[in-house]
């Protein structure tokens, strides 16, 4: 969901008793028309703590941060809400560092390189991010949703630098949040992702462009890709969903449909897919994505 239609649904479905205050702090990006709430609250709860309820932190550039932390700060300060209105009043809100801040490819000490357009013009979802999320040693534990935190996602690269920079999209923790609650639906014990590969940025990316390698506009750059499998016992390796003792391909199948089934549902959602087989370096995985439009790959 785009930013001012993220924040013009707050402004449509707010709570009576908040609507006031959030509608001051947003009334800069809001449509000039909106859609009337047929069910109060619940556009609020699709938009703040997404499809699948789990949000527990939001990103917006620091003006935009700045006016919904207040807007919550009061909700906060609100006697006996209501167990919605408690969930928004508990994100936390997690202002961007502009982009414009990465000078001659790096963040500070951290180095991240050039995004595909800065290089050459492509528009639309190859723009360049609009900023990124400071990961440190005190706040890389944050949970960003019921199941994910901030390190979940950081690139792997320069163990020892920090603050680290990282670019990532509610969407796509929502849609993996989503594909967990699927897999139950499905019957399997599914209660952990482990995200192999979050964020790239794309000195680390490039590093392995190439045929059967990476692409060189990775969706991973942007913020809304990730490899991930079930691994329910944090082994590092893709649990046996099917139960049949081994762990193989079929098994990441499990996954793929649980993502389809995702986007079935939530078509806002919709993105590429990748099925990967094992290999010496790691075991079968799903790529996810939501650029917005269908790709698949691998057999998925």
């Amino acid at each position: 969901m785009g930013r001012t239609l993220l924040l013009g649904m707050i402004v449509a479905t707010v709570a009576t008793t908040h609507a006031p205050l959030l509608r001051a702090a947003v009334a800069p990006h809001a449509p000039h028309s909106l859609p009337a709430a047929k069910a109060p609250g619940r556009l609020l709860e699709d938009s703040l703590l997404g499809h699948s309820g789990k949000l527990r932190a939001r990103f917006l550039p620091p003006a935009e941060a700045e006016q919904l932390e207040k807007a919550l700060g009061d909700m906060r300060a609100v006697p006996a809400p209501s167990a919605s209105q408690a969930r928004i009043a508990s994100l936390q809100v997690l202002p961007m560092v502009p982009f414009e801040e990465k000078v001659r490819g790096r963040v500070g000490l951290y180095r991240m390189g050039y995004w595909p357009g800065e290089k050459r013009t492509r528009g639309g979802m190859y723009d360049n991010p609009l900023g990124f999320l400071q990961v440190t040693p005190e706040n890389q534990d944050l949970f960003v949703s019921e199941h994910f935190r901030l390190r979940d996602f950081v690139t792997k690269d320069q163990f020892a630098v920090w603050p680290k920079y990282l670019v990532l999209r509610e969407a796509l923790i929502d849609k993996l949040e989503l594909t967990i609650d699927e897999l139950q639906s499905m019957g399997l014990n599914v209660t952990h992702l482990t995200v192999m590969s979050g964020f790239r940025h794309p000195a680390y990316n490039e590093q392995g462009v190439g045929k059967g390698g990476r692409a060189r506009d990775s969706r991973h750059q942007f913020g809304d890709a990730a490899d991930v499998f079930a691994d329910n016992d944090r082994d590092g390796m893709l649990d046996d969903l099917d139960g049949d003792g081994r762990v193989t391909i079929r098994d990441g199948n499990l996954m793929v449909r649980a993502v389809e089934r995702v986007e079935a549902k939530y078509p806002a959602l919709t993105g590429g897919m990748g099925r990967y087989h094992a290999t010496h370096a790691h075991g079968p995985f799903v790529h996810v994505d939501v650029r917005g439009t269908t790709a698949r790959w691998g057999g998925a």
